[in-house]
């Protein structure tokens, strides 16, 4: 192995209003090895890669490629200089085709000067074909699905043929097929020497594919370490800083009376989910489980009333909801949180406290509609407080909050409008071990009392370990239901690949 640095980053420290997020942070890569890069949300993970990429401008520090010295005005200098990067959150444009997200800013031009879209289509194709990749470049990309945009981001990062390839949470929204081939695209770019920079709160994907392994805690470096010389617990342990918990909480089930109840339903244009009968009952977390692909959102969508139906019905507390929206679920005490954190759940450029009240306005409206300001703000603080959701102030932006804190966020703004019946969908997504144990804990406290909670979680684990029961989804259709004793993977996965 080469024994000099592909990256060097020397006491980096960025502070902003209110906190100081890296402090003196030091990291060396070597190229041709993936380097994991750990820590919980609000370790300064993102805000390390951002400096690196030019997104963000270091208070003091040094960067080094490959033994020069540079500071990066902007990604776009960045990537000249040869380094890319993956963001958690997709950053495409979602009515543009995929040869136009991937050549973004630089795309190739005739003599004329306009846009040469064929032969942009015939390098998108080349590209797509060799990282094997099955997507036409003419697509419009928001039509994909959430793992494919994943996909086509990884794509985009690995065409500017970069020496440093950032990688943050690159697998969040990915299926198990969808991460091995991943893999085989890192192992590529590890046989050509590239440096891969790996950020994933997957304990799993750590130690198939990682060389090195930092640990960064509240704005520090921890450590580095060789991946086969420590063990998961021990990582653990570097990353929160105490002796690892239980994985997931221990909750009473109170399990009672039925609050929701679906019958055949069927979506509107017959060719999503199919016929699907089901009941939640007041106290348990019904999980939801499938393969990218089963319609498991759509029919939790379908529910809160986002989606169209073609037929079925659905009953709240034993009244049948005819034509339902997302306000009248609300009046029926449904929340919903989004598999899609930055796409329909934040207000990016709204601060943490709009943000929480968002869904309650109503619920907050004096005799003349005028809002009560004072009481929303006392209220969103108080949820917010309760939930223990890390930030400055009520009036930060959310964009500027960690993955795991924005969830937060997000699970105050519904518990505000005092539901009884929660939809989370892939409620831990991006999130790390600490900030998924706090997470398991809000729901156990809401099961405990008497709350009604819908999970969708593509993590096995997760779905076993927090479910009293899991309804398994196929090709849109319920395959089966499974009791607690009956939830093991093989019954999970056996169930998920049925009609296939």
């Amino acid at each position: 192995m080469d024994t000099t640095f592909a990256l060097e980053m020397e006491s980096i420290t960025k502070v902003f209003p209110g906190v100081k997020a890296l402090d003196e942070v030091t990291l060396r890569v070597r190229p041709g090895t993936v380097h994991a890069l750990m820590g919980e949300n609000g370790a300064g993970k993102s805000t390390l890669m951002k400096c690196l990429f030019g997104i963000y401008q270091e208070d003091s520090g040094i960067i080094k490629l490959h033994g020069h010295e540079h500071r990066f005005k902007d990604s776009h200098d960045a990537l000249k200089q040869g380094v890319s990067m993956i963001h958690q959150e997709l950053s495409n444009v979602p009515e543009r085709s995929v040869a136009q997200n991937l050549f973004l800013g630089r795309e190739p031009l005739k003599k004329t000067g306009l846009i040469d879209h064929k032969r942009m289509n015939d390098d998108t194709r080349t590209l797509l074909k060799d990282l094997e990749i099955d997507v036409k470049p003419e697509q419009r990309i928001g039509s994909l699905s959430i793992s494919m945009q994943q996909t086509c981001e990884i794509a985009k990062a690995v065409s500017y043929n970069a020496s440093v390839v950032v990688m943050d949470e690159p697998t969040s929204s990915l299926t198990d097929n969808e991460v091995q081939h991943l893999f085989r695209i890192i192992r590529q770019l590890r046989e050509q020497n590239v440096a891969v920079i790996y950020i994933s709160h997957k304990m799993e994907e750590i130690f198939s594919i990682a060389d090195e392994v930092s640990v960064m805690r509240d704005g520090q470096m921890i450590g580095t370490y060789d991946v086969k010389d420590i063990t998961n617990e021990k990582l653990i342990s570097l990353m929160v800083g105490r002796d690892a918990k239980l994985r997931f909480p221990e909750f009473k089930s109170t399990a009672g009376e039925t609050v929701l109840k679906v019958e055949h339903l069927t979506s509107s244009n017959n060719r999503s989910f199919k016929d699907v009968s089901f009941e939640v009952h007041k106290g348990e977390i019904l999980g939801i489980g499938g393969l990218v692909g089963a319609q498991r959102t759509e029919l939790m969508e379908a529910i809160f009333g986002v989606r169209g139906t073609a037929s079925g019905k659905i009953f709240i507390e034993g009244d049948e909801i005819i034509n339902i929206t997302p306000r009248r679920a609300i009046e029926h005490g449904l929340g919903m949180i989004t598999e899609d954190r930055r796409g329909s759940g934040i207000f990016p450029l709204m601060n943490i406290s709009s943000n929480t009240s968002i869904a309650s306005l109503r619920e907050y409206l004096n005799k003349l509609h005028l809002l009560k300001h004072k009481q929303l703000k006392d209220e969103s603080i108080r949820y917010n407080e309760a939930l223990r959701t890390k930030t400055p102030t009520m009036e930060t932006l959310i964009q500027n909050l960690s993955g795991g804190n924005q969830q937060k966020v997000i699970i105050s703004r519904w518990l505000m409008t005092l539901p009884d019946i929660l939809i989370m969908d892939e409620p831990t997504r991006g999130i790390d071990v600490g900030a998924k144990f706090e997470i398991y804990q809000i729901m156990g406290q809401l099961v405990e009392q008497g709350k009604a909670i819908i999970m969708v979680s593509s993590e096995m684990p997760e779905l076993i370990g927090m479910s009293h029961r899991v309804m398994v989804l196929c090709e849109g259709r319920c395959t089966g239901i499974l009791d607690k004793e009956e939830c093991t993977q093989e019954n999970i996965m056996r169930l998920a690949t049925k009609f296939m």
